[in-house]
């Protein structure tokens, strides 16, 4: 009998998620936030002390969304929050990478998301304006993290990423943080939506 080969991965809290199967009740946040403030975005081609993790690029595209949508309701903002929680335990990957990896990754990346928005109480529909709305502040954060902290000129930042129009591009400065520090702010601004959202 050929053994069933492993596809769990044990967490910090002591659970056991399988990335195949996943399940929420294995899904805690602090392992969330602890896994994003270690994987660094840009595959850390960064400048900087320490490196630029999802868990910052979560909290600024969630900064972002909320500004450029001011009254969207609270379960938004902790999607927004949450958008590449997934990244936690698959990493993160440049976006031609993941196109060339091909349907495999999206598979994975959306049975996570589900598990993960069914554990805090999301709803698993998001209306195509939301997600259109997150990944305008996705976007957004990407040219800013490009120009500021990844060597990119704001002409070739926008030649991929788009040219924000909204004055708020000039407005967010990147500041880099420990993963302690990073892990901190996410989860108490995670903690912070989920009261108002309860």
């Amino acid at each position: 009998m050929q053994k069933k080969a492993r596809a769990w991965q044990r967490m910090l809290s002591g659970r056991r998620l399988d990335l195949l199967d996943p399940s929420p009740v294995d899904i805690e946040i602090e392992d969330i936030a602890h896994g994003l403030s270690f994987v660094a975005r840009w595959n850390g081609q960064t400048v900087g002390e320490y490196p630029y993790s999802v868990a910052e690029h979560s909290l600024l595209v969630e900064k972002i969304f909320s500004k450029l949508s001011p009254k969207a309701e609270v379960k938004w903002k902790l999607v927004a929050l949450l958008h590449d929680a997934p990244e936690y335990v698959i990493g993160d990957m440049i976006s031609p990478v993941k196109a060339k990896v091909g349907p495999g990754y999206d598979e994975l990346d959306n049975r996570l998301m589900a598990a993960i928005l069914l554990r805090f109480g999301l709803p698993s529909e998001i209306p195509v304006k939301i997600k259109r709305s997150i990944k305008v502040a996705d976007k957004m954060s990407a040219w800013l993290e490009s120009t500021q902290i990844a060597g990119f000129d704001k002409f070739e930042a926008g030649q991929i990423f788009g040219t924000p129009k909204s004055i708020l591009s000039t407005s967010f400065l990147i500041k880099l943080r420990s993963p302690k520090d990073v892990r901190n702010a996410f989860q108490n601004r995670f903690k912070e939506l989920l009261d108002q959202y309860e």
